[in-house]
């Protein structure tokens, strides 16, 4: 299928920009990072993802989320409508496989910030993709970061710990690490990989 782009001009196959992945454990930043990104780079297209669970006070339908039912995420699942979809604390979360597609056939650059479960599948459907793993400067870092928050119980805390030791052990997976020691270089080496003047 031919791409195209204001009209009929193909975008190239070697000018189409790849889909790039950011991911890494809990409490590293990743949010942080892509809301500096998008600040400086507002062309860079951040996925939205489709969720099961209900909206909180502030969040709009297609701009934090699409809303979305059980019974409607499970057509989206059975008509492979979703580039990956994982299940965290009783809801589901996935990325629409239309939008993105468009976008990059467009020619614009794409960003997913997902969890290690969503990057792994991602790879499966689109081997071309770039994975980016963020990791901290440091474990005790981390355990700061995740803890200082003080917005979670402790046993909350501790399956996020736990969670976080399987995370970083999947760095080798990626494409390349990024060590956030601050959000400003990594949003500009995240763009830099991405290829954003």
């Amino acid at each position: 299928m031919a791409a195209t782009s204001r009209g009929t001009t193909p975008v190239p196959p070697d000018v189409r920009p790849r889909l790039t992945v950011l991911s890494g454990p809990s409490g590293v930043g990743k949010s942080t990072v892509v809301a500096h990104m998008r600040k400086v780079h507002p062309e860079v297209w951040l996925s939205v993802s489709a969720t099961t669970r209900k909206p909180r006070p502030g969040e709009r339908h297609g701009i934090q989320y699409f809303f979305v039912s059980d019974d409607e995420f499970d057509k989206l699942i059975a008509n492979g409508e979703l580039l990956e979809w994982a299940e965290f604390a009783g809801n589901r979360y996935g990325t629409p496989r239309r939008a993105v597609c468009e976008r990059l056939e467009a020619g614009e650059p794409v960003l997913l910030e997902i969890d290690l479960q969503g990057a792994r599948l991602v790879r499966e459907s689109m081997p071309e993709a770039q994975l980016v793993f963020l990791a901290p400067p440091s474990w005790d870092e981390l355990v700061r970061r995740l803890t200082g928050r003080g917005t979670e119980a402790p046993d909350v805390i501790e399956r996020r710990l736990e969670a976080a030791k399987i995370e970083l052990a999947a760095e080798a997976e990626f494409d390349t690490t990024l060590v956030n020691t601050s959000v400003e270089d990594v949003a500009r080496e995240l763009l830099a990989l991405m290829e954003v003047a």
